[in-house]
């Protein structure tokens, strides 16, 4: 059996539609730019992403609590944080289709471009060069430079003529108050998640009882403007993020932030993403935050490339410092036993729950050749299959119907189950192939004699009799034994 893995992000995004994953927002409107919606295999694989990020903080954790913080927030938090004057991308204007392109994207799709026509030397020199804006004139004005100088066109009019490169602030401005229409009144939906977690981190610890360290985790909804917004799920204008902020003394931080950076690592393995399509890549230190003191992305390789899926960062005590500073507010932590008072440090793992679906959508995806046949699957580890065991009848018979439902009845108690007597039995397989189902249990005439079941086995297609008051067990030990291919 000859398999191929994934070439493409469009066989992805066509699957998504087809079987209920992901679809575009809006779509019978025309869709909604860089805003998608989940099917219901979607969100039942988003949600089990979910469970067993959240497990593996909070639950096996007994420093880590949880919290989940309201999306709007007093705006002088987002001038703490540094967000108002600071969370810019370099926009360029193309003055005659009127599309604006964020300015380092052009020059790096430039770049890619003298790659593809093998002027590797070119390409390395404008690639230092564009690693280093800023260094001379201005991020802004050594950014415009290079596109003048390289005559860089526009990508979809193909025209010269661009405006002057300029910051633009990625957040979502609103008013809040019925009568509210000034920008006194501005308030803006939250960029990313951590925040909520810094302004809450004194009632925390007053009311949870933690001690240095600790950690408080948390899933939510965070909002981008992004002008350059797109790969499917990858960059989205509305997302989710799994985040945790790791409280630590001072001076042990750079020990935590190695532990850390190693455990969310082992994660992305655990849940079935192939060691090879996955690595740690640092942050020079003349390309960190300003917040961090070291930093490092944990990248995929999507079809799209190596790209991050989530970050590990020491922050310092920057934030903390920042809502004391802007609050008047103590955010000092006192140690009874060594009897001292410090700002506490933080190492934050932050991973996009967006991305890490459509990660583990792309590192499942098989196309198999099967006796002359062509099937495609999803090789999902069996804990984040949408559908864990589907269940057939052979044929549209009263009496295999019966013993079906009873073992749909008996199996959702502990599993989500698919029952389907639509079709052949090999179209029923492959249909669940594609929604990577790990399990398929069909009810024959043989085992209304001996009280048998078949189960087939998703990854390797092999079948064997088990008894009906086994099916549990062996489900459960499969699900436990399961490795990636």
């Amino acid at each position: 059996m000859s398999a191929k893995n994934l070439d493409s992000l469009d066989k992805i995004v066509s699957l998504s539609k087809a079987r209920g994953f992901i679809y575009q927002s809006s779509e019978i409107y025309g869709g909604l730019s860089a805003v998608y919606d989940y099917g219901p295999l979607g969100v039942e694989l988003k949600r089990n992403i979910e469970e067993l990020w959240w497990k593996s903080m909070t639950q096996v954790h007994d420093n880590i609590v949880g919290i989940d913080a309201a999306i709007f927030m007093h705006p002088k938090v987002w001038e703490a944080s540094g967000h108002v004057d600071g969370f810019n991308d370099p926009m360029i204007d193309d003055k005659q289709s009127k599309k604006r392109y964020r300015a380092d994207m052009i020059i790096e799709e430039h770049i890619l471009k003298l790659r593809e026509k093998g002027k590797e030397d070119k390409a390395d020199e404008l690639q230092q060069e564009l690693d280093t804006t800023g260094t001379r004139e201005g991020l802004c004005e050594d950014l415009h430079e290079i596109i003048m100088r390289e005559e860089i066109r526009a990508p979809e009019s193909g025209a010269f003529d661009w405006t002057e490169v300029r910051q633009f602030n990625l957040m979502f401005k609103t008013h809040y108050g019925a009568t509210s229409s000034n920008d006194e009144d501005a308030i803006y939906l939250r960029p990313e998640t951590a925040q909520g977690i810094f302004v809450n981190y004194k009632n925390v610890m007053d009311t949870a009882r933690v001690q240095v360290p600790f950690g408080i985790a948390q899933i939510g909804k965070a909002f981008r403007n992004e002008v350059v917004a797109r790969q499917f799920v990858f960059r989205m204008r509305e997302f989710e993020q799994m985040e945790m902020q790791y409280f630590v003394e001072p001076e042990t931080d750079g020990e935590s932030y190695d532990e850390w950076l190693e455990k969310r690592l082992e994660w992305h393995k655990e849940i079935g993403i192939r060691e090879e399509n996955l690595r740690v890549a640092d942050h020079p230190e003349d390309k960190l935050a300003h917040y961090a003191r070291s930093a490092a992305d944990i990248e995929y390789h999507y079809p799209i490339g190596w790209q991050e899926v989530e970050g590990i960062h020491n922050r310092t005590d920057f934030d903390l410092g920042r809502h004391q500073e802007y609050s008047g507010k103590k955010m000092e932590y006192y140690d009874q036993k060594e009897q001292k008072r410090y700002i506490p440090y933080v190492i934050e793992t932050s991973v996009g729950l967006d991305r890490t679906t459509l990660m583990v959508l792309c590192d499942a995806y098989r196309e198999e050749e099967v006796d002359g046949d062509s099937r495609t699957v999803l090789k999902l580890h069996p804990k984040l299959a949408p559908t864990k065991v589907g269940i057939f009848p052979l044929v549209k018979k009263p009496e295999l119907k019966k013993v079906a439902r009873k073992i749909e009845e008996n199996l959702k108690q502990d599993f989500t189950v698919r029952y389907d007597e639509s079709g052949s039995i090999g179209k029923r397989y492959r249909r669940q192939d594609e929604a990577g189902t790990p399990f398929c249990v069909t009810v024959d005439f043989d085992g209304l004699d001996d009280d048998t079941v078949t189960i087939r086995y998703r990854d390797d297609m092999k079948q064997e009799r088990v008894k009906v008051d086994q099916l549990e067990t062996v489900i459960r030990n499969r699900m436990k034994s399961w490795k990636p291919e």
